[in-house]
């Protein structure tokens, strides 16, 4: 009887399990930041790391590996790539390419929603995920006609591990509404966000 007891007393006044970490917050890119993304864009590293991650795309699509990695992510109602944090990226460069990312999106009519950043602890280590969000521009329904969903909604991540980078990923999400275009082919929203 005193083993019912002993055991009830413990699980009362155990220790309560530390629960793992989770932080979101909302954060935007400093003028500073914006000023050396510009810069960058305009010169040749910028042009060699996207027409190497662009081939390795086109690589990856037809079964070849190339480094850096690129991952395709195809479903019927969402597509996308992921980069992994390989060389010839350092932690600059890699950084500078999301966010030139985010600009060649809304260079094709997109509108950012958010961008996030969102901390979580994963077995002793911390997951950092930096996300843009992008919709495309809200549109009055016109009688008759159908809205223009673009290429569907798209989310941009950068994620780190430890502080060191690991991928960025790029996810288009179609909208199923009838209310909604069909969306525009996948293949050219990448030709848009890699060719000048």
């Amino acid at each position: 009887m005193s083993n019912f007891f002993d055991d009830l007393l413990k699980n009362i006044f155990k220790p309560a399990e530390k629960a793992p970490m989770k932080v979101r917050e909302n954060f935007v890119i400093r003028e500073s930041e914006q000023l050396d993304l510009t810069k960058w864009m305009d010169c040749a590293e910028s042009e060699t790391l996207f027409d190497l991650v662009y081939k390795n795309y086109h690589f990856k699509r037809t079964a070849i590996d190339a480094h850096p990695q690129v991952h395709i992510l195809d479903s019927p109602y969402a597509n996308g790539f992921a980069v992994s944090y390989e060389e010839p990226f350092d932690l600059k460069s890699f950084s500078r390419l999301f966010l030139a990312f985010s600009q060649r999106i809304l260079a094709l009519g997109y509108e950012q929603v958010s961008l996030d950043r969102k901390f979580e602890e994963i077995d002793d280590q911390v997951k950092m995920t930096e996300k843009f969000y992008f919709k495309p521009p809200m549109q009055l329904p016109t009688e008759g006609t159908l809205i223009s969903q673009l290429y569907g909604n798209v989310a941009l991540e950068k994620v780190s591990v430890d502080n060191k980078p690991s991928f960025i990923k790029l996810l288009a999400t179609v909208y199923s509404d009838r209310l909604y275009q069909e969306a525009k082919p996948f293949d050219q929203l990448m030709d848009g966000i890699f060719e000048k």
